[in-house]
């Protein structure tokens, strides 16, 4: 496996985390319970997800892109890390707009990152299709007013 390889699937496996810790935003306490069984837990869960754990994502990322030398996390070219980071982006813009205002002055290359992926050709055309789903509460990003920060 290359270094770049490898290197993109370390990133891949830190974005996963990411996401597991947003599902369990709205199950805090278990995936089998409705969130509506778990409000209060799923309360104190996004409090402290916005205070510590997301900067602390959001912070990883920005060095790495800082680091990489290029415009992307690797650098340069485009990888399919990016193409997770930019859905990571619009998740969280979705579920936490507030927060997500306010955090992302604090992240700069990373909206960067997310805005040039935005920007690709073929990606906007999907972005501006029908086949795009758009986010729901069904899915890992979900939007509860009571929850954004």
């Amino acid at each position: 496996m290359s270094r770049r390889r490898g290197r993109s699937h370390q990133l891949q496996l830190t974005i996963s985390d990411l996401v597991v810790e947003i599902h369990d935003i709205h199950h805090p306490i278990a995936a089998g319970l409705y969130y509506e069984d778990q409000r209060k837990e799923a309360k104190r869960r996004a409090a402290d997800f916005h205070k510590s754990r997301l900067p602390k994502f959001l912070g990883y990322f920005e060095d790495v892109i800082a680091r990489s030398g290029g415009a992307f996390l690797l650098g340069r070219r485009l990888s399919y890390a990016d193409l997770s980071l930019f859905q990571i982006v619009e998740g969280l813009r979705y579920a936490f707009p507030k927060a997500m205002k306010r955090l992302e002055k604090k992240f700069p290359q990373i909206v960067a990152v997310r805005d040039r992926v935005a920007k690709r050709p073929r990606i906007a055309a999907y972005l501006a299709s029908e086949r795009r789903i758009p986010f729901n509460e069904q899915g890992i990003f979900r939007h509860y007013i009571e929850l954004d920060a």
